[in-house]
């Protein structure tokens, strides 16, 4: 049977905080999705890895596997603030769990809707060894568990980010991610063009009603040292590593015409322009080969 592991990060913070009330909705949004899942079709483990001070915010109904050891001062000694865990690290405690096909990975303040895992294996059975889902957003007048009735019957708005990853077991050891920690821009840029450099059947969701998060901002970022260290360090070692792979036919918007693509890819924070640009000159420089190959071999065959 197939075996899906969703592995969050919890974190203890204090009430007045936006992300304590945020924290309980996604994790009772992750119950009603396992209770409402069809399981006879496929195995469901939700499961946390967390710091040692955080364990006792972790619900019952989590596998708790085991604690964290480093953060990100540990990688760059000049971040003295935030104690922020590693991606790899996280994703990598996964490993605990045995005969794993699949791995979910969200933020702790991204919930569900309540038919979110058989949605997700649906999508799975369709052959896809990737999928990233893009939430919705909803207005800040949510802020309790017993309000999720009515967060399941809001709409809400697109956002273009991504935040909901899933993806085949293997994959895990393909990725570079070293150096890149959670909770700040970037994150979700190097996962995503990870992803798909080594998926070999991706699929990217940007409007369906699976997840959503509380909170309208789209670009509200603060860009600290926290930033900067995401981005410098995939600029100058991540996406080295990972370009050569890349193909134009796995990225968003592959089925849109040429100048809608490259407007889109303009406007999409999660994606870069230069990508856009070298893939789209490769592409051409592949399909004028083909032309000119076929006149060659039919002059050849005069």
């Amino acid at each position: 049977m197939l075996k899906i592991t969703h592995i969050v990060n919890p974190v203890k913070v204090a009430k007045s905080n936006e992300l304590f009330s945020a924290q309980l909705i996604t994790f009772e949004s992750m119950k009603v999705a396992k209770e409402q899942a069809n399981l006879s079709d496929f195995e469901l483990t939700l499961c946390s890895t967390q710091y040692s001070e955080d364990e006792d915010v972790v619900p019952t109904y989590f596998k708790k596997l085991s604690n964290l050891k480093r953060s990100i001062k540990e990688v760059n000694s000049k971040l003295n603030g935030r104690k922020l865990p590693l991606i790899k690290d996280i994703l990598l405690k996964t490993n605990e769990i045995e005969n794993n096909d699949y791995i979910i990975y969200t933020n702790v303040d991204i919930a569900l809707m309540p038919f979110f895992y058989n949605t997700i294996h649906e999508y799975i059975k369709e052959g896809h060894d990737f999928i990233t889902i893009n939430r919705r957003r909803l207005e800040n007048k949510y802020n309790a568990v017993e309000q999720l009735p009515k967060m399941y019957a809001e709409l809400g708005k697109s956002h273009p980010g991504f935040d909901c990853f899933i993806f085949k077991q293997p994959l895990l050891e393909k990725l570079h991610l070293n150096g890149i920690c959670i909770g700040v821009p970037f994150l979700e840029v190097s996962l995503l063009h990870n992803l798909l450099a080594v998926a070999e059947n991706p699929k990217i969701i940007f409007d369906k009603h699976l997840s959503f998060h509380i909170g309208m901002n789209v670009l509200g970022f603060k860009k600290d040292d926290y930033y900067f260290h995401n981005k410098t360090t995939y600029f100058t070692k991540i996406h080295p590593e990972i370009k050569n792979k890349f193909d134009i036919t796995k990225f968003p918007y592959e089925d849109e015409k040429k100048l809608t693509r490259l407007i889109k890819w303009i406007l999409n924070p999660s994606i870069f322009t230069v990508d856009y640009l070298n893939l789209e000159g490769k592409s051409s420089l592949q399909k004028a080969k083909l032309k000119l190959d076929e006149i060659r071999w039919r002059i050849l065959q005069r």
